[in-house]
């Protein structure tokens, strides 16, 4: 069998056994392109279709071995494979922190935040940074910065940390454990946040695949906005005058317009569409 074969085959497997995607890849064709080349120790990036080489047998099964864990643990590729790609960056990834897909990491890379970033800032916050992918991205995109990243796991931190030695970042990232913004040493100029989000009745209804990572970075109460009343409520000091931050709230966009009505924002352009992720300016939260 081919690779290009193989992938075909694996995709129709994953769509047979109906498998959840979103942690990674958003169908069984990427998410079965993903599995086999990773397994094989090819490149992510490389033409499939160019992949005509008959394989040996033992790749072969090798290949179908990790397909059938993938299927029958239901966990999620990327904590099988221990890594996990975002805007094209690499990260370590296990069980314990959320799998990096934040659509944060689209708006560092499209540049949509430079117009409101104040041309001398110099600090950032990723607060609940979980492994620490957006701290990195933070860093990469913006040189200047120095990066705090805070979490309440030690667990996650633990992950973050092998991520930021990773990227060589150890001199311009720091972490530290933190419940919310308690141990954030602002003001800043740039808070970027990918907190717990997902409503209650959401959160019972998650697929094995979503329902094995975190609950503590997912689970946002009743109608999602727990962490984020009180992160709003606190922030207004941690940031510098001209300060942003930059806030994902997934699909809980309605939710959260019901729990501050009266707050203004800027929705930024994503994949997901312009409701997901958020920037809010200091002024708007004091008024």
């Amino acid at each position: 069998m081919t690779p290009a074969a193989l992938i075909e085959h694996c995709a129709q497997a994953l769509e047979t056994a109906q498998v959840s995607f979103g942690q990674g890849t958003l169908q069984a064709v990427d998410e079965a392109a993903w599995l086999v080349l990773w397994k094989l120790g090819l490149p992510l990036d490389c033409d499939t279709a160019t992949l005509l080489d008959e394989l040996p047998q033992s790749c072969v099964q090798s290949v179908l071995d990790l397909l059938s864990l993938r299927i029958q643990s239901r966990q999620p590729l990327a904590y099988l494979t221990q890594e996990a790609w975002l805007q094209g960056v690499s990260f370590y990834v296990d069980e314990r922190c959320l799998i990096p897909r934040s659509l944060i990491a689209e708006v560092l890379a499209d540049g949509s935040i430079d117009p409101w970033l104040n041309p001398e800032a110099s600090s950032a916050l990723d607060l609940c940074t979980g492994g620490g992918s957006l701290a990195v991205l933070v860093a990469l995109a913006y040189p200047q910065l120095a990066v705090q990243a805070l979490d309440i796991s030690t667990d996650a931190l633990a992950v973050a940390a092998i991520n930021i030695e990773r990227h060589g970042l150890q001199s311009r990232v720091r972490l530290a454990l933190s419940d919310g913004l308690s141990q954030a040493k602002g003001p800043f100029d740039l808070i970027v946040c990918n907190p717990p989000y997902v409503n209650a009745q959401s959160m019972a209804l998650l697929p094995p695949e979503f329902a094995a990572e975190p609950r503590l970075a997912l689970a946002g109460g009743p109608d999602g906005m727990n962490f984020i009343r009180q992160l709003l409520h606190d922030l207004a000091s941690y940031l510098k005058d001209e300060g942003v931050l930059v806030l994902e709230i997934g699909h809980e966009y309605e939710h959260f317009i019901a729990a501050f009505p009266h707050l203004e924002f800027t929705g930024l352009s994503t994949s997901a569409g312009d409701t997901q992720v958020l920037l809010i300016t200091r002024s708007a939260m004091l008024a």
